[in-house]
């Protein structure tokens, strides 16, 4: 029987209420507060991989996820000009990744939480906690008064600027700048039919790397990965002109194939800025007496681990699985850490990898290009390159055991 009977939950994007979902699985009871009055619906597509669905099928939310996406069934890397390096197909007897719109992942999710009971209060902005030996409060204000609550513990589930981390350790580091600005493109209001994506294209351009894929409906999505010395907040960036932006792409693509033809297509209504691509470092600390976070706000990779979203919702079925099994509250939240810790940070490390790729220069990108192909007939093929990684699943229905 868990020792941890009731919780708080920060943060009700992707993470927060999958969270909740979780521990309701686990028998603990377990509210969800928001910051914003509704919370942050930007940002481009994203996708959902095997590993993710298999998290979201344990709180009986895989279906409607797998209803807005659309299946992805082949990946091909190729250099600037279009020439094939690689091709990786979907693994066998596994579902296909899901690409979507983060808008309607979270719509999905937190749909699908409320249905099954979890609260969720908007506009409360946590501003600070008090622990007490049993248990601890939580202090929000939404704009016009102060309000409390308290529970066994409080999860950190705020994103990459968490405020439950600095919490946890006022020390802690601040998200890293991978020397990136990512920019999508097409169809930004999300309204497209889910059906299959044959493949997306993944293209390392003369200046900066970029992807390409076609709704079903026909439809051209691409993005830039578009190197930038001095970081910028995203404030920063949006303040710059879109039309200063898409001039910069254009002249990084012009050498590109189909790059040069895409980004000469396109115009500023169909162009949104993601903002700069950021990771989480490791953190010395993930939890600190009756605090604890889980996903984007312990380990966030940036977005070229394709798994950002995955992880965190995979943390959040182990977070419950180790305060159901273990009484001790210490014990639960170590055991959880150790759990966790390996696989995130050496995806996040992977991706740092592939971010170095990006921002690299001509000659390095030359011999990636000579290299990537050989590499891929003799150590690269789809199941050792994502096996690890698609295949891993939170047994929850087995015992943890300290």
């Amino acid at each position: 029987m868990t020792a941890i009977k009731n919780a708080i939950v920060i943060g009700g994007g992707i993470a927060g209420p999958v969270t909740a979902l979780a521990l309701a699985k686990a028998g603990i009871q377990a509210t969800v507060y928001e910051a914003h009055a509704l919370t942050d619906r930007s940002g481009a597509m994203l996708t959902v991989a095997p590993n993710g669905l298999a998290a979201l099928e344990t709180v009986g939310l895989r279906a409607a996820v797998e209803a807005v996406g659309n299946p992805l069934h082949a990946m091909v890397m190729e250099k600037g000009n279009g020439r094939t390096l690689m091709r990786v197909p979907s693994l066998p007897d596994l579902p296909p990744s899901r690409v979507l719109y983060r808008a309607d992942l979270f719509d999905a999710i937190r749909t699908g939480a409320k249905e099954q009971g979890v609260t969720v209060h908007d506009g409360k902005r946590l501003t600070g906690v008090q622990e007490h030996p049993d248990g601890i409060t939580a202090r929000f204000d939404d704009g016009t008064t102060v309000t409390t609550a308290t529970a066994d513990l409080l999860i950190g589930a705020d994103g990459i600027r968490s405020t439950v981390r600095t919490l946890i350790d006022p020390n802690a580091p601040a998200p890293e700048y991978t020397g990136l600005m990512s920019f999508g493109f097409g169809d930004l209001t999300g309204a497209f039919t889910p059906g299959d994506i044959a493949e997306m294209h993944f293209a390392f351009g003369k200046h900066s790397f970029y992807g390409y894929w076609t709704h079903p409906d026909g439809s051209d999505v691409f993005f830039s990965n578009h190197p930038q010395d001095a970081p910028m907040t995203l404030a920063e960036a949006r303040a710059v002109p879109k039309s200063e932006w898409l001039a910069k792409l254009r002249a990084a693509h012009a050498d590109d194939q189909p790059g040069n033809r895409l980004f000469q297509a396109t115009d500023e209504d169909a162009m949104m800025l993601t903002g700069p691509m950021e990771r989480m470092p490791r953190l010395p600390h993930w939890s600190r007496g009756r605090m604890v976070l889980v996903g984007d706000a312990a380990h966030a990779p940036s977005s070229s681990s394709g798994q950002g979203a995955s992880l965190a919702l995979e943390s959040a079925i182990e977070l419950a699985r180790c305060l159901r099994d273990i009484d001790d509250v210490q014990a639960s939240l170590g055991k959880y850490e150790s759990l966790r810790r390996p696989r995130v940070e050496a995806i996040s490390e992977q991706a740092a990898k592939t971010n170095n790729g990006k921002t690299a220069g001509p000659v390095a990108k030359f011999m990636f290009g000579v290299m990537m192909p050989i590499a891929a007939r003799t150590f690269l093929q789809p199941e050792k390159m994502f096996g690890p990684v698609h295949r891993f699943r939170v047994e929850w229905d087995e015992t943890v055991v300290v």
